[in-house]
């Protein structure tokens, strides 16, 4: 029997806005997750995620999701434990905590609504925002190299790694996948703000990695194909690998305390 994880609280995200679909998606998948499942949101539109899904669990502080999840799943590591930020709250304020979690591989899955802005604070730049943004507080662009999130979970020891765009379908799918995996699950979801950071035909530079024979098991071959999107400009080369970049299996952290 499937979970009903319907609340009565209307949604207050901008009509249009991609995190429905990533809503839409995860509720569709936690719906047949076996066993209780606790959620923690930072501070962002993301957070919101925590209003709009009938699970227990905390709505914490700005970029500390992850050790929030760490601290849960210590406690009852029976609990599945599925964290949300958006790329300022895991990027910015959070990333000593996304690092180190890629290393301490605790059994947490963890997704990132990447629209390239802090968007709830109307559209600041953070670190992977592209060269020549301009906003109120970079009125002459912003000059620093985005971080490569993808290449950084991969060189951190991550052991599962993965990329979609907000879409329904593969937020359904890809949070399947997540909750096979016994480890650290980090998912980043390529999320346009319509408002403030919108879609300059990204999704149509997307392409499934599963499509060109890629193998997950490889993490030369997956930083290589990280490597294909510098999270800057959109043009006619660019080349948005989708799919689970680098999947393996190694023991979770919280079993190691038990040892």
């Amino acid at each position: 029997m499937t979970k009903n994880l319907n609340t009565p609280t209307i949604p207050t995200w901008c009509a249009g806005c991609f995190n429905f679909q990533i809503l839409a998606g995860v509720k569709k998948a936690l719906a047949e997750v076996k066993g209780e499942t606790a959620i923690v949101t930072g501070i962002g539109c993301h957070a919101k995620m925590f209003d709009y899904i009938n699970l227990p669990g905390i709505n914490t502080l700005h970029g500390r999701v992850l050790p929030t999840c760490l601290g849960m799943k210590i406690a009852r590591p029976d609990l599945n434990i599925i964290g949300f930020s958006g790329d300022g709250d895991a990027y910015a304020e959070g990333m000593e905590h996304l690092i180190h979690m890629a290393r301490y591989n605790s059994d947490i899955k963890y997704f990132i609504h990447n629209n390239q802005v802090f968007a709830l604070t109307v559209g600041q730049p953070t670190p992977v925002t592209e060269i020549g943004f301009k906003d109120k507080t970079t009125p002459k662009g912003v000059k620093l190299h985005p971080l490569n999130p993808i290449k950084l979970m991969l060189a951190a020891g991550a052991t599962f790694v993965a990329r979609v765009f907000a879409d329904a379908k593969q937020i359904e799918e890809i949070t399947k996948e997540a909750f096979k995996h016994k480890g650290f699950a980090f998912i980043e979801v390529l999320q346009p703000c319509i408002i403030f950071h919108p879609d300059a035909g990204m999704k149509e530079k997307t392409y499934e990695l599963k499509d060109v024979k890629h193998d997950k098991t490889n993490l030369e071959q997956a930083m290589k194909r990280a490597e294909e999107f510098s999270y800057g400009h959109i043009d006619n080369k660019t080349k948005i690998p989708l799919g689970i970049f680098y999947q393996k299996e190694r023991e979770v952290f919280e079993n190691q305390l038990r040892s």
